[in-house]
């Protein structure tokens, strides 16, 4: 009987061979196992394949807003691949191991530069200036706006990525986090986002840094 992991990384593989035939390249194998084993490490327990498919599921319900769908696939596969909780670096090393990957694979230099900038962005403190790197930040946000189970959940397995962090420190720093978006005129940058998750991201922002 395949267990639920199997599952999952064999419907990952379906999605990243045909993403790899959309670009012209061949399955890249090697790079799609790299990828799996990242999300995959121990320490993580939300940043994991789970987000990642959750986030292109995402895409697939708003890739007419796109205007390159398939740069942006590429992008979530990488854009949190390599994470260390305790690293401000993370998204730039994603977006390295990305600019890396393309150019083994020949990708002419101005797509390399706007899927490089559709990771970066991912860091949500860069300016978004296409309608993509708009779209992928709030494709990544999405958890903003779930439901309470689902976003209580998220809270609980972000402390877990950050569980040596004495409680007070955690408190501290998760709250300014949070507040940051809550400043924000709107969490979201597209309209689709702004009606389907606005109100319920703020909702549960609130509730969760009177929690903390």
């Amino acid at each position: 009987m395949i267990n639920n992991k199997s599952k999952i990384k064999a419907i990952a593989l379906q999605r990243w061979q045909k993403l790899m035939c959309a670009f012209g390249f061949s399955e890249n194998q090697m790079t799609f196992d790299a990828l799996i084993a990242a999300y995959s490490e121990k320490h993580r327990h939300y940043h994991t394949f789970e987000h990642v498919n959750a986030c292109l599921n995402h895409l697939d319900k708003t890739c007419n807003i796109a205007q390159y769908p398939y740069e942006i696939e590429l992008a979530l596969w990488f854009h949190d691949a390599i994470y260390k909780p305790y690293s401000k670096g993370n998204e730039l090393k994603c977006a390295r191991w990305a600019v890396k990957f393309l150019k083994a694979n020949g990708v002419e230099e101005k797509v390399i530069f706007r899927i490089y900038r559709l990771v970066l962005v991912t860091l949500h403190g860069f300016k978004t200036n296409t309608k993509d790197e708009k779209l992928i930040v709030d494709i990544d946000l999405t958890i903003f706006g779930s439901s309470f189970d689902v976003y209580n959940q998220f809270e609980k397995n972000i402390r877990k990525e950050y569980r040596i962090v004495p409680y007070f420190i955690y408190r501290k720093k998760r709250k300014e986090i949070l507040q940051m978006f809550l400043k924000q005129g709107s969490i979201y940058r597209i309209e689709y986002f702004r009606i389907k998750y606005e109100r319920q991201a703020r909702e549960n922002l609130i509730r969760a840094v009177k929690n903390l």
